[in-house]
């Protein structure tokens, strides 16, 4: 009798962690693509030497650096690229020479391992194929976002001269980290994607699904849905001018000097993010806001990105058809602005930090102030210290209150108004509906009853 009844539990934990994870039990983790594998997939290796072809803007702006033998701050990604492009792989020389170096990181070793095996010979190979395992094997407990990027573009590279690690890493970064770690933890609105690795987070999806064929946004469908709009919102509607060209700024704390190398990175990433999907409506609005010439990358850094990820036949729509908020519920990050002319008003809630942008300046917000903040369609206020603020009737079709505990209930008092019940968003954030018109002064308590924390 026991051992049966051992033999049934047993039984049942196997179904159990069969129901659990039914994706696990039925994905392939092996890569069988030949090179190239990352990120120049058939489709877009053919445009990028179309683009050569034809000579565009952008070819030329990354063939003149290149054979101007320009100083590039990614060596590896550059002429490795190059070479890809023109297919004369003596241009890969000084990748490989420079991935064999000190100085190379993880992630271009792995591209120029992948894109220049043409150029390889069997010693060099073998040596580049031991720095990517001894690559991996430095990161493999690292939780960071960019170490992880760099471990799966390695494992994928290595696939077909050491499957077996391959195979492995692969499986324990999509089940283990991203499903088993990442994906709780956004849900319950800890540790959301910062804005500014974004890019890193589109690599790291292009090398999965294009190689293992797993769409790991599929876990988390709201928030990439809302990420194209989020990312357009996130940047201050003012360009900067700079010697190489016009940037958009994504919104940073602490306001200052903005850096430029993560303002080419941020454009890089929405370039990314609609190669990814170019179907997707959200993705087309995104397309539309970048896709004007004068926000190309010209920098030394800038322009291996813009030739890689920009497809200019892509048609997108006008972002003056876009809403003017996006609310990040699960990551608590709110971006509202007043029109989107470049002189429009800008208000941004993220990572605990509440900033304005107005005629070209950014100023940090006090957390205790009471006093509502009006942009565009939306009135904000600040509740890290306050739960009864003041503002004046308005016209209005939103109201957020941010920096509350997250998934608390509160009991809500307009005034002229019946007072109604509200439950903040996991990242902290509530937000309310209006008819149109907000009627006056607000006070938010915590409702009572065990639920109420």
């Amino acid at each position: 009798m026991r051992r049966n009844h051992s033999r049934r539990a047993a039984i049942l934990l196997c179904l159990a962690a069969t129901l659990a994870f039914p994706q696990a039990q039925d994905e392939d983790f092996r890569v069988f693509a030949e090179h190239p594998r990352l990120f120049l997939r058939a489709q877009r290796l053919r445009l990028l030497r179309r683009e050569r072809q034809r000579r565009s803007m952008r070819w030329e702006k990354f063939e003149t650096l290149m054979a101007g033998k320009a100083r590039m701050p990614e060596p590896g990604l550059s002429a490795a690229l190059y070479a890809q492009v023109t297919q004369d792989w003596s241009a890969c020389r000084p990748a490989v020479e420079w991935a064999l170096t000190s100085a190379a990181d993880l992630r271009q070793q792995a591209l120029v391992f992948d894109w220049c095996q043409p150029s390889l010979g069997e010693n060099e190979s073998r040596q580049l194929a031991a720095r990517l395992e001894r690559g991996i094997a430095a990161v493999r407990s690292s939780t960071d976002l960019a170490d992880v990027r760099s471990r799966v573009l390695a494992a994928v590279a290595l696939a077909g001269h050491s499957d077996p690690l391959a195979e492995r890493e692969l499986r324990s970064i999509v089940v283990d980290w991203w499903r088993g770690k990442v994906v709780p933890s956004i849900k319950n609105g800890h540790s959301p994607i910062p804005l500014n690795r974004t890019y890193d987070l589109f690599e790291l999806f292009h090398a999965v699904r294009d190689n293992i064929n797993i769409e790991l946004r599929e876990a988390l469908p709201a928030v990439f849905k809302e990420l194209p709009i989020v990312h357009v919102l996130s940047h201050y509607p003012a360009t900067y001018p700079a010697p190489e060209g016009e940037y958009r700024i994504q919104a940073f704390k602490g306001g200052g000097e903005p850096d430029l190398t993560q303002a080419a990175r941020s454009r890089a990433a929405g370039l990314a993010m609609v190669a990814y999907d170019t179907n997707a409506q959200e993705n087309q609005f995104l397309q539309g806001w970048l896709i004007q010439d004068r926000f190309l990358l010209q920098s030394p850094f800038g322009v291996p990105y813009e030739f890689l990820w920009a497809n200019p036949y892509q048609p997108g729509l006008s972002p003056f058809y876009m809403p003017l908020y996006a609310y990040d519920e699960l990551a608590g990050r709110v971006f509202v602005r007043s029109s989107w002319e470049e002189d429009a008003a800008w208000f941004g809630y993220f990572d605990g930090e509440s900033q304005k942008f107005d005629k070209g300046r950014i100023e940090v917000l006090s957390p205790q102030s009471a006093t509502g903040v009006e942009i565009g369609p939306a009135l904000i206020f600040q509740a890290a210290t306050q739960r009864k603020f003041k503002a004046e009737p308005r016209d209005v079709e939103l109201v957020f209150v941010v920096g509350l505990q997250p998934g608390v209930r509160y009991d809500v008092e307009v005034e002229h108004e019946e007072m109604r019940e509200e439950r903040a968003g996991p990242g902290g954030i509530l937000r309310m509906l209006t008819s149109g018109k907000f009627t006056g002064g607000l006070r938010l308590k915590p409702a009572a009853g065990p639920s109420g924390n």
